[in-house]
């Protein structure tokens, strides 16, 4: 599953990018730097593994991972190919979620498109392309539909029906993900994931700030939009943290620090992107090796066994389970053995987050 980065040209997507994977090269200073989506695995910091690292004395530590598409900036009139125009969206149609980075700092080296640095009217820029978009998409869908419709096809009818309310939607400005969750007739979520509308795509605002304390008056429309949306929304510095992240791994906790940084943006960021996938994370562990896998929340046991390896879905057993929480309080594995901590599971047992697993196969 891959969240797609996106914004206007210059707001720091690629610098961001290039802190979440750890690049090299800088961003370079115009629209358009980005032509073809960069792919990066960005590791979600989780002291669980180190938990089980220890009690398992493994040789290797694996993370999982969040994977993010760099897409090249849209301007105004993308919808109607401008700029890279319909390339980019249909970057953005192939990705599960979407990052928006909003620009919110000041840097007169740095050019801006919007020429005033106005957060609000360049989160509006954006959202009204996906809209236009998605009008065009649901308008061919529509006419696709009404020609069946016309000879009686009764889902064909309802087809139509679904697309000319989102329809009226869309050109309201209200996008599909805000439709969708409307308690009065809302409509089939199969319908969204059929015609892959990008206002329905899960949405994280990334605020990009200067150096220090964000300014509240520049956060302040974004916060009121993620929320009447049902986003979520972070503030950091792109470039503050991709300057530390070109440091060696046992200097960055003092830069973070000394900058008076809790919590770092990047862990911050790969925590909310897990969330906004609506991932869990479960764990396998054992000498040679300590392993966390994300799974969309609700998977059975059987095709979390296949995120690991195709065999083990296939001959299948049973799955022996115990938890984190149960292994930091009672302290071994040893320990959740005499408690009866550690039970079998068949193939339907939804994985939960913070399960370690080991499964039983035969093939």
């Amino acid at each position: 599953m891959e969240i797609g980065i996106v914004g206007l040209p210059n707001v720091g997507k690629s610098s961001l990018f290039n802190a979440l994977t750890g690049a090299q090269a800088a961003a370079e200073n115009f629209p358009f730097t980005t032509i073809e989506p960069n792919i990066g695995v960005v590791p979600l910091p989780d002291p669980r593994l180190e938990v089980f690292a220890k009690e398992w004395e493994s040789q290797k530590v694996v993370p999982s991972g969040i994977r993010f598409v760099d897409i090249a900036g849209i301007v105004k009139g993308a919808s109607e190919g401008q700029g890279l125009g319909n390339k980019f969206l249909a970057h953005i149609r192939s990705v599960d979620a979407i990052a928006h980075v909003v620009r919110c700092f000041k840097d007169d080296n740095v050019v801006n498109v919007m020429q005033d640095l106005d957060p609000k009217s360049a989160a509006d820029i954006i959202e009204t392309e996906l809209l236009l978009a998605d009008i065009q998409q649901a308008q061919k869908a529509l006419e696709k539909w009404m020609k069946t419709a016309k000879g009686g096809d009764k889902d064909a009818k309802e087809r139509c029906e679904t697309l000319d309310t989102l329809l009226k939607g869309f050109n309201d400005g209200k996008p599909a993900r805000s439709q969708a969750s409307r308690t009065e007739n809302p409509l089939p979520a199969e319908s969204f994931a059929e015609y892959q509308f990008l206002t329905a795509k899960p949405l994280l605002y990334v605020a990009n700030t200067d150096e220090g304390d964000p300014d509240p008056a520049l956060l302040k429309p974004l916060q009121e939009r993620a929320a009447k949306e049902g986003a979520a929304l972070i503030a950091l510095c792109t470039k503050l943290e991709a300057e530390i992240v070109q440091l060696p791994q046992e200097e960055r906790k003092g830069y973070y620090e000394s900058a008076g940084i809790a919590t770092p943006g990047l862990a911050r960021l790969a925590q909310a992107g897990k969330d906004l996938l609506g991932l869990v994370c479960f764990f396998t562990a054992g000498p040679q090796e300590t392993h966390a896998w994300l799974i969309p929340k609700g998977t059975r046991a059987v095709k979390a066994a296949g995120k690991i390896h195709s065999d083990i879905e296939r001959g299948f057993i049973r799955a022996e389970i115990y938890t984190y929480d149960d292994l930091a309080k009672h302290g071994s594995y040893k320990a959740l053995q005499e408690k009866n901590l550690v039970r079998l599971e068949g193939k339907d047992y939804e994985i939960k987050d913070g399960d370690a697993a080991y499964f039983r196969f035969s093939v």
